[in-house]
Formats: structure tokens, sequence, C-alpha cells
């Protein structure tokens, strides 16, 4: 995959960040927010009822198309079943490819500070440890699950003629990111 560069001029308007969980995906959207003026959506946040209860196909397509007919967004999320959608609307894509050790240092931590601190998520909902640790469900089982998927998906994805982006952006470290925010000119 050859992505497009994007400039220090940065034109963005419906930007989506993709990664692994762990990789930073929310972070970054919302220093993209902030920075460019435009309203952060978490994918997480439009999925995710009380007692970590997935809502319908449907309700969830629904949610999404309501958000992304805004004219400016920064959204984080890897949610392929509303990917025809969201990539479908994007005008930018940024990828955070970062090694797995980087992103298993970054669920660590997350994890531990979520749950250390009762962080409160989406609809009330909490991380547990030993869901984390001692479950099927572990977002730590998921990275290891994803991680490879994403590397082996992406490229011909974002290369697909279904999906027209003025930009695609591969970020491989969390040094290479922090140099390209550190090259953006906010609005």
């Amino acid at each position: 995959m050859n992505p497009r560069k994007v400039t220090p001029l940065f034109t963005g308007r419906r930007i989506i960040v993709v990664g692994s969980t762990g990789s930073g995906k929310t972070t970054l959207a919302s220093k993209l927010s902030t920075m460019l003026g435009m309203p952060h959506i978490e994918m997480d946040a439009l999925f995710w009822e009380e007692n970590w209860t997935g809502v319908a196909p449907e309700v969830f397509r629904a949610r999404v198309e309501q958000v992304t007919c805004q004219p400016t967004w920064v959204i984080d999320g890897n949610y392929s079943r509303v990917r025809d959608i969201v990539w479908g609307r994007a005008d930018t894509v940024i990828w955070l490819d970062y090694p797995a050790p980087v992103i298993f240092w970054r669920l660590l931590w997350r994890t531990l500070r979520r749950t250390i601190m009762q962080e409160e998520l989406w609809s009330g909902n909490r991380e547990r440890l030993a869901n984390q640790f001692l479950s099927r469900d572990s977002l730590f089982l998921w990275a290891a699950r994803k991680i490879p998927q994403h590397r082996r998906d992406y490229p011909a994805l974002l290369a697909s003629p279904e999906f027209h982006f003025d930009s695609v952006l591969r970020l491989r470290s969390p040094a290479a990111c922090r140099r390209w925010l550190k090259s953006l000119t906010p609005r």
C-alpha cells in the first residue's frame, strides 16, 4: 500500500481513526477534535449499553448514520458492521499501526487506570480486572487476534475502489504520531 501523504496543511473534515484496541484511537481522535474544532464521536459510545450489552445492529447503524451526516467529525473505532457508512463518508483515515508490545503496554496501563479509578465508560460501564485477565472477553485476547487481522486486511480495504479517501495516514509509532500532530496547522 502506498498511502497518500498528509501535508502539514491538513484538510480532513471527516476523519476516522482506526487501529487495535489500546493503540490510542480515542486519545488521538479527541486531540484532533480539539485542534480542528470538530465533533469527536466514539463508536464505542454509540454501541455499548448498560452491562456491556451491545445495541441491535439496526440501532447501531441508525446511530452511526445520524452522526456521520454532519459536515465535520473525528470518529474512532473499527466496527466492520458500519464500515460501509463511516469509511464511505470519511475523507481521511488515520491508522495507528503500532508494534504489538506498544499496544499491549498501553492497554495494560489503560486497564489498570480505568479499574483503579473506577472510570465510568459508556452507559455506566466500568472495566474489571477479572474480565480483562481471566475472561474470554479480555481486550488483551481481542488485541492479539485483531492486530494481525488489521495488518492483513487494512491495506486492501484502504486501497479498495469502494472507498475514496483524500488522505490515508499509517502511523507506525507513537513518536511518528506526535511528530505528525506537531506538523498540523490548527483551524
